[in-house]
């Protein structure tokens, strides 16, 4: 792929793009060393079938999803939200240009931004290393907001720490479609600890995260006690890059400080050790699951900062 071939955008129009799309996150990531300077194929997936299924959190495909394409069909760049005014840029290394990147920020800008208080507002997240696109975001009014995602990585060629149990709990996988209800509920209660169980709406949401292409039942991690679970972890295994993504890790309120996700966490890296993938990652927002995830994985990560512009 080169430059000589200027690549043209155009908007998401069928199936077959997503697929495409896919492919072309597995490139870059490998293009990349390895490093998340654009998504992990599994976080696609989890957007697609978590974030706009279930959460409804965005416009469909095609009217959030943008493409640069050069003359010959090949895919040089790739725009799209995760969730209202929350915007990304995946860009092919060969063609990560001062123009290119402007063309980006500036369709964002146009097609994704969101009102709030009579005021246009987005957030574009930007690797904290990556130079020309905080100059060029800083240029056009971007200022540093709040979140600074921490992306979290382990070789898994070093050994595995022994992580104990709690007596009377269990790291296992999650069972078979009779225990998705108790599956949804940890979710709620983890997620939710502060609101009222009558907005739970129930667990059919499940089925389409295991719908994603990467899911495996034998990766969806749970710390069960009796029928309860108590904690969970589940670990998506792309095996055409030998990389893993974890999303999401919870534990129910009244189970927390009991090590069950990093003992959840533990077991799903012996397994993926054993299915021979060498990297695995997982982003962190807090610094409650930060420390979580520095202790289980390793005190390597790189930083996803947001910046934002309103007008």
């Amino acid at each position: 792929m080169g430059r000589s071939l200027k690549p043209i955008m155009r908007n998401y129009q069928d199936e077959n793009d997503f697929w495409h799309i896919r492919n072309f996150l597995q490139e870059l990531l490998v293009l990349n060393g390895l490093r998340e300077k654009s998504w992990h194929v599994a976080r696609l997936d989890y957007w697609r079938w978590h974030g706009l299924e279930n959460c409804h959190s965005n416009d469909p495909l095609e009217q959030v999803t943008f493409l640069w394409e050069t003359p010959d069909g090949k895919i040089a760049a790739v725009l799209n939200p995760e969730e209202f005014g929350q915007v990304f840029l995946q860009i092919h290394p060969a063609f990560k240009t001062e123009k290119l990147e402007e063309e980006m920020i500036a369709s964002a800008e146009k097609y994704l931004a969101v009102t709030h208080a009579d005021k246009q507002e987005i957030s574009i997240w930007v690797d904290s290393k990556d130079t020309l696109r905080l100059d060029l975001l800083q240029g056009r009014g971007y200022i540093k907001g709040r979140w600074t995602e921490r992306q979290w990585r382990r070789d898994l060629d070093m050994p595995i720490p022994e992580v104990p149990v709690v007596a009377g709990y269990t790291i296992r996988s999650l069972g078979d479609e009779r225990e998705l209800p108790a599956r949804s509920w940890a979710s709620w209660r983890g997620f939710h600890p502060g609101e009222p169980d009558e907005k739970y709406q129930g667990w059919e949401w499940y089925r389409n995260i295991q719908r994603c292409p990467l899911y495996r039942r034998d990766l969806d991690m749970v710390a069960a006690i009796g029928d309860v679970i108590a904690a969970c972890a589940t670990i998506w295994y792309d095996d055409t890059t030998r990389t893993a993504y974890i999303e999401p890790v919870v534990t129910v309120p009244e189970h927390q400080r009991r090590g069950l996700a990093r003992a959840a966490i533990t077991e799903g890296l012996r397994r993926l050790q054993r299915m021979g993938a060498r990297q695995v990652f997982v982003g962190g927002l807090e610094p409650g699951t930060d420390a979580l995830y520095s202790s289980v994985l390793s005190p390597a990560y790189d930083c996803l900062e947001q910046w934002i512009k309103e007008w």
